[in-house]
């Protein structure tokens, strides 16, 4: 990973499922990402939900993708 690169985390499946409930979304109403991206960390499948964290100023910003 690049130091300039935002941290990405695949999501557990009980992460997902709560994240999923508490927007009250599926996973097809969220951003995709492709799953050859670059980014993405080993062991990454289609359907799985990452969590990427951008540091802004002095804060972190929080980004949910599906891959597809």
């Amino acid at each position: 990973m690049h130091v300039l690169q935002p941290k990405h985390t695949k999501l557990k499946k009980e992460e997902a499922e709560e994240l999923l409930k508490k927007y009250n979304i599926s996973k097809i109403q969220l951003p995709k990402i492709l799953e050859d991206d670059p980014a993405l960390p080993e062991g990454v499948s289609r359907g799985d939900i990452i969590k990427i964290e951008r540091k802004i100023e002095d804060k972190i910003e929080v980004y949910y993708r599906v891959v597809v």
